[in-house]
């Protein structure tokens, strides 16, 4: 929360910033409309919920003849119609109707262009991920081709039958699946609950074969999980600490990327970390148990994680590597400073609209549009997964809204709850005691042309930590974005960071190297 550079992104588990957002009303499937309009009729088999069911569906339209059936979507930067409505108790073998009632992007069901369309629905079922159709035990029908034209009311039957399988983790020689039961979690939600990740040996050897390492545990960024820990290993530009064990962490959530923050609404989630995976990575594979030796890093939403473990847990960690964090200072919440007087999350004070993203320094998506498509996308887009961490939870249970869907107004009173999670503040408020626990451990880099506006907020927390007398490493590299950052030249640097952090614990003929 793409093929050329913006798909490279979403392989970071960033593209995926500004192609889901979250947050979304509740409206709920009738069984038919007070008037006729087109509208769909989903029916479900028994065979995967055979109970009533409260949940959201979807229908997703996409070309007929494309390489990717339409549940695969949305893409917002070129976005075919989807539409959603809430059910409560429904049936199997009950049509749930999506139709006027729903809520959609790019339009509403009744403006989309007349046209053949390929149709297919979606039910969320998992609570656990924030994919919509390809979410692992998510369920979904075949697609079927037809005409749609809102002027000529119609019924579009589809039924839904099959379930998104898990995806099969692929261990090799040096890359090892870690999957615990977590009683921290599983207390918190109620329900059983597990914490994830990949294990990585050093370069050369397998995890049985060497003697005990620094380790390094690395955050995806939004959409990524451990399953990416083949990419980390393979690729030049993400292979730094490879004398470490590294460890690829799973940040997914059902309302997006929890960023390993303690919360209201996804729980302790750093605490979890810290007091449940970090022991068992510790009791089972050749890693050192000496803070000095934990190292983090992560990029984009990774990078905000890795930076907020390090501050929340500074005697656990022994010194951070982020790259592009999300909002580091939320006077530059990217484009928005959220404790404005009468704030705003949609235009500025001459009416001009806040950017969200932009490709080649042109906006390509604002804040007001990532609203809209909140509403139809539900719980799990990046924009709602800031509010599942940072925002208290309301009378309903769900995370306090920040803006007004509508006007785009900013609260002032969930605005000052978010301070707890401002990183430049929680620094700032407590400097006396962290500062010197954090000393020689901070290292945050971005681009000047970050593509989510990220930079600011890293110049501002510059600011703040050169005036605390701060030895952090703060850098805005010039000409660098979101995802051309990460090149081989900063990898063999931040490599090269890290083993001189940690030399004392590495083998000797590795310090050699």
């Amino acid at each position: 929360m793409i093929r050329r550079d913006r798909i490279r992104l979403e392989f970071f588990g960033l593209c995926v910033f500004m192609l889901i957002a979250a947050q979304a009303g509740s409206r709920r499937a009738e069984a038919a409309e007070p008037e006729k309009s087109l509208e769909f009729r989903i029916t479900r088999t028994d065979q995967f919920h055979p109970d009533p069911l409260s949940t959201r569906i979807y229908v997703f339209l996409g070309t007929p003849g494309a390489p990717r059936p339409p549940r695969m979507g949305p893409n917002f930067l070129n976005p075919s119609p989807f539409f959603a409505v809430d059910v409560k108790d429904w049936k199997s073998g009950e049509p749930a109707v999506i139709g006027a009632n729903s809520v959609g992007y790019p339009t509403e069901l009744g403006r989309i262009k007349a046209g053949k369309y390929a149709i297919q629905a979606v039910v969320r079922l998992n609570p656990d991920t924030h994919e919509l159709g390809t979410g692992e035990g998510n369920a979904y029908g075949e697609p079927i081709v037809a005409e749609l034209d809102p002027e000529k009311p119609s019924a579009i039957d589809l039924k839904v039958d099959t379930i998104v399988p898990p995806k099969p983790f692929k261990e090799t020689d040096r890359i090892k699946l870690v999957d615990i039961p977590s009683p921290l979690l599983s207390a918190f939600y109620g329900r059983p609950m597990r914490m994830r990740g990949a294990v990585i040996s050093p370069k050369g050897s397998t995890i049985d074969q060497i003697e005990k390492r620094p380790s390094l545990y690395i955050i995806p960024g939004f959409g990524g999980d451990h399953h990416m820990a083949a990419m980390f290993e393979r690729t030049p530009r993400l292979a730094f600490g490879r004398e470490f064990v590294r460890i690829v962490l799973d940040p997914d959530c059902g309302t997006g990327h929890h960023v390993f923050a303690d919360s209201a609404t996804n729980g302790p989630r750093g605490e979890a970390l810290v007091k449940e995976f970090i022991p068992y990575i510790e009791a089972h594979f050749p890693v050192i148990a000496d803070p000095r030796a934990r190292l983090l890093t992560g990029h984009s939403s990774g990078g905000w994680s890795s930076l907020w473990l390090q501050v929340a847990y500074p005697d656990t960690f022994g010194g951070v590597w982020s790259t592009s964090p999300d909002p580091v200072d939320f006077r530059h919440f990217q484009t928005i400073d959220i404790y404005a007087p009468r704030a705003n999350a949609f235009k500025n004070d001459r009416g001009e609209l806040f950017p969200v993203a932009r490709i080649n320094l042109k906006p390509v998506m604002y804040y007001e549009q990532m609203s809209k498509v909140e509403d139809a996308t539900g719980p799990g887009g990046q924009l709602g997964s800031f509010e599942a961490v940072f925002s208290p939870r309301g009378d309903d249970g769900n995370p306090l809204k920040l803006w007004d869907r509508k006007t785009g107004a900013i609260d002032p009173a969930v605005a000052k709850a978010w301070e707890k999670y401002d990183i430049r503040l929680k620094i700032e408020r407590s400097a006396d005691e962290l500062l010197p626990k954090l000393k020689g451990k901070l290292h945050v880099i971005t681009g000047e042309d970050d593509t989510f506006y990220l930079e600011d907020a890293v110049k501002r927390l510059d600011e703040t930590l050169k005036r605390l007398g701060s030895d952090a490493r703060i850098e805005v590299i010039p000409g660098k974005d979101h995802g051309n950052l990460l090149d081989d030249k900063l990898a063999e640097r931040i490599e090269a960071e890290m083993t001189e952090r940690v030399a004392d614990f590495l083998p000797k003929q590795t310090q050699a190297k």
